[in-house]
This record gives structure tokens, sequence and C-alpha cells, in this order.
């Protein structure tokens, strides 16, 4: 759903933004929905990367297993010896 913005941008920055759009065959509108769009994503990518305080402080309090672990082999080994 599209909802209708108003902005107050300097003049002369509207004109060469127009000129811009209508070089590339797009709209004014369409260039700044675009803009915010990625702007947005960043924003969230950067809230997504921020780890929890407690997953934090285990960062690096182990290892990873080798490439070619077999997971679910290794998953019943310690599963048997858990039950055995």
């Amino acid at each position: 759903m599209n909802t209708k913005l108003t902005l107050s941008i300097e003049q002369e920055i509207v004109k060469r933004a127009k000129k811009y759009a209508k070089d590339k065959n797009r709209s004014l509108s369409d260039i700044i929905e675009n803009y915010l769009k990625i702007l947005t994503k960043e924003e969230q990518k950067e809230k997504a990367n921020k780890l929890n305080p407690i997953v934090k402080s285990l960062k690096g309090s182990f290892k990873m297993p080798k490439a070619d672990m077999d997971y679910k082999e290794e998953l019943r080994k310690r599963l048997e010896e858990k039950y055995s």
C-alpha cells in the first residue's frame, strides 16, 4: 500500500533530483523509496548483527569441529554415551 509523503527539500536539490530521475527513466518517488529501503535494511542488519550479551560472553569459548565432520554420527555417539 502506498502512502503519500510530504518532504521539505531545497529547491535546487529537487531540480537536480528530478533531472537525475528523468535521465534514468525512473520516477523520483521510486528512487527515494528504493533509497529508504536500502537505508532501513542496513539498519536492520546492524541490529541483527549485534550479539546478545550472553552470546557475546560465550563467543570464542569453543572451537568448531572439522569441516568433514558427520554431525548425525556425532550426535548418535553422544546420545549412546549419555543413555548407555
